[in-house]
């Protein structure tokens, strides 16, 4: 599990990643990576599901806006876009998180999700809106 700044712990046993067995194997300011199992997140016709790649994508941008924006701010996801360039029907995939626009308002991170060969599965872009953190 991930202890992302902000993040309301009472609820950290219901997040999606752990259901999804993402896992973030690299976090740093300039670039964060994660891998999803393909097995357990399959569309019906043995592909990994393209929600499912919104998912890890969505879940790497918004660590990495929310690294950004912390601790005075919090960031939300705004917009998501994903484009599947090919299917995954086996192991794990793995995505690349790297700031396109870091800002005061917004952050926006390209997240590049490759197959075990390398290959580009999904290319998506995530932008999130970053507002105050309630005071305490």
């Amino acid at each position: 599990m991930v202890d992302v700044p902000g993040a309301d712990q009472a609820v950290a046993h219901e997040q999606l990643t752990a259901k999804m067995g993402i896992e973030i194997t690299r976090w740093d300011a300039d670039r964060l990576v994660g891998t999803m199992p393909v097995k357990g997140n399959r569309q019906p016709y043995g592909l990994l599901h393209g929600g499912a790649n919104a998912v890890l994508a969505e879940t790497l941008g918004s660590i990495a806006a929310a690294v950004h924006a912390a601790p005075e701010r919090l960031a939300v996801g705004l917009e998501l876009s994903c484009t599947h360039h090919r299917g995954v029907t086996e192991g794990v995939v793995t995505g690349v998180c790297t700031p396109v626009h870091r800002g005061r308002s917004t952050a926006t991170y390209e997240i590049v999700i490759s197959d075990e060969q390398g290959r580009r599965s999904c290319t998506a872009r995530l932008t999130c809106f970053l507002r105050d953190a309630p005071k305490v």
